[in-house]
């Protein structure tokens, strides 16, 4: 399972959206899904210098593989999937706390 699959599997199941029909959950987690992305996009570029910022850039423009993407963020930021957990963990509270 990669971490996009996990990550909507733990929103469905802590976010209580498995009593939806799977079109409604499916609509509701792409949603979600990009939201949660947009924020570790924003947190990643906040941690990087801008030399590594413009070799993340070239990265994802030469359409790298994202085994090597991510190997390269866990390089260059510290605590790196301390840090997405945090964000999918602050999205989730924040869309608890709205309920």
């Amino acid at each position: 399972m990669n971490n996009q699959t996990q990550l909507q599997q733990t929103l469905i199941d802590e976010l209580g959206l498995s009593t939806l029909p799977p079109e409604k959950q499916e609509e509701l987690l792409v949603k979600m899904t990009e939201v949660v992305l947009k924020r570790i996009f924003v947190e990643t570029m906040e941690k990087l210098s801008e030399a590594d910022q413009e070799e993340y850039s070239k990265m994802i423009d030469a359409n790298a593989a994202p085994e090597e993407v991510e190997k390269f963020l866990t390089e260059k930021i510290a605590n790196y999937d301390e840090m997405v957990k945090k964000v999918v963990e602050d999205f989730k509270n924040s869309l608890k706390q709205s309920e």
